[in-house]
């Protein structure tokens, strides 16, 4: 039997999408998903433009709604943002709560993200639900809060946002160009119009010339967008126990790593970036639900690893484990947090005008 980490994953998509993957099958699943492409395409224009002609009704609730969001399928560095965000607005005493649409998450329980959000901002109420307007509504009634920060919602129009912060990651800027299926666009490139901020994730990884080439493709399409660049930067080595350590730990040393997210291939780099040498990276299906099973099958896999120093993961994975070990080894995960690069001050004046439209309380 195949095991489950085996299965098809992100990283084959991408490898069969951008067309790296060469043969005769995955020539015949290019052709299959671009015949798809032209309808999902069709009507995800079709909606936009409901929206934006006012066939569809825009909902708006009494106090500023940030989104945080991003044009193509995958992890490219939303929840670090929304951290940063968040305690930027802490840290001008401003009541936030969190709002998102609770993708992968069992009945009555968060999901993933929102775990790893209420473990790095404890005191912030995060609303799960994927009608959007009823969970900002619910927040505003349940806890006073005095703005809201919405995670993964460019493309939720439902509700009015006075910010929209669109996250591209500089490794996959454009989706290889083509929609969803046959590319990883969640919607055609034009759609980046409504972008008030473009935030460009892990832009200390490319060149200076390639950032120049992605900063001019944006600007074709929001030319009026805010451009930040900021990058992830690795900060300690997290057990399930709160117990955290210095990335010095694992300096040098060999790890066995795996993980559930949309960018494994962001994943490694940070890995490598803390001087780890890794003996071998599992891929799972982003928002994975690791059961007993898995646990074991990924005990058995590392099993082989005899010198390898530890396990390691991300916070996303590790809070849905909740273990201190993986077989004879210990678990950690790494923590990330952004640090911006450029364009800090712009931000903040968006940030700020969001802050004098906050109403006076009674």
């Amino acid at each position: 039997m195949r095991p489950k980490w085996m299965v098809p994953t992100a990283a084959d998509f991408r490898d069969i999408v951008s067309g790296r993957r060469r043969g005769f099958m995955a020539y015949a699943c290019r052709a299959a998903l671009a015949a798809i492409e032209l309808p999902y395409a069709t009507a995800v224009s079709l909606r936009n433009r409901g929206y934006d002609q006012g066939s569809r009704p825009v909902h708006r609730v009494p106090i500023p709604v940030i989104s945080v969001g991003n044009i193509t399928l995958g992890g490219v560095g939303k929840t670090p943002l929304v951290e940063w965000l968040a305690r930027w607005f802490l840290e001008r005493g401003v009541r936030v709560a969190l709002i998102s649409r609770g993708y992968g998450a069992k009945a009555g329980r968060p999901n993933d993200e929102a775990m790893e959000l209420e473990q790095k901002l404890p005191t912030v109420p995060h609303f799960q639900n994927p009608d959007r307007v009823q969970a900002a509504r619910t927040a505003i009634e349940t806890t006073n809060c005095r703005l809201i920060l919405m995670d993964d919602a460019f493309q939720h129009r439902r509700i009015h946002r006075d910010l929209d912060i669109v996250v591209v990651d500089a490794l996959e800027p454009f989706g290889f160009g083509r929609v969803f299926p046959r590319g990883a666009l969640r919607e055609p490139l034009r759609g980046l119009q409504r972008a008030n901020v473009i935030a460009l994730s892990r832009a200390d990884l490319v060149t200076p010339g390639e950032k120049r080439h992605i900063r001019h493709q944006l600007a074709q399409y929001a030319p009026h967008a805010v451009f930040v660049e900021m990058r992830h930067m690795p900060r300690a080595w997290l057990s399930s126990d709160g117990r955290c350590e210095p990335l010095e730990v694992l300096d040098g040393a060999e790890i066995v790593a795996f993980c559930g997210i949309g960018n494994p291939a962001g994943f490694r780099q940070s890995l490598e970036s803390c001087g780890c040498h890794i003996a071998k990276l599992i891929e799972y299906p982003d928002h994975y639900a690791y059961a007993d099973s898995d646990l074991n099958e990924l005990t058995q896999a590392i099993s082989g690893y005899a010198e390898a120093a530890s396990v390691v993961c991300t916070q996303k994975d590790l809070v849905k484990i909740g273990k201190t070990t993986l077989g004879a080894l210990p678990l950690r995960a790494l923590v990330i947090a952004i640090e911006i690069m450029d364009g800090e001050r712009a931000l903040e004046a968006e940030l700020q005008r969001c802050l004098n439209s906050i109403p006076p309380t009674d």
